[in-house]
């Protein structure tokens, strides 16, 4: 039986992190089938399959989601 390999998590270079601003989303693609995306900041992990993952970036992109506080 092979090990499960962890995630690689990469960070946006569009992500400002730095000492004053830890909140940035990293994204692991190396598992296969598999996304994760981490919280930098608490380290809290989700995971999606590779076709919710596809499905969900048309509509991240042009910002679909984007909230306003």
């Amino acid at each position: 039986m092979s090990a499960i390999p962890e995630f690689e998590f990469r960070t946006s270079s569009a992500c400002k992190y730095g000492s004053s601003n830890k909140l940035c989303a990293e994204v692991a693609t190396n598992v296969p089938g598999t996304v994760a995306v981490r919280n930098s900041a608490t380290g809290q992990t989700v995971e999606f399959t590779a076709v919710e993952w596809a499905d969900f970036l048309p509509g991240a992109e042009p910002g679909e989601f984007d909230v306003t506080a």
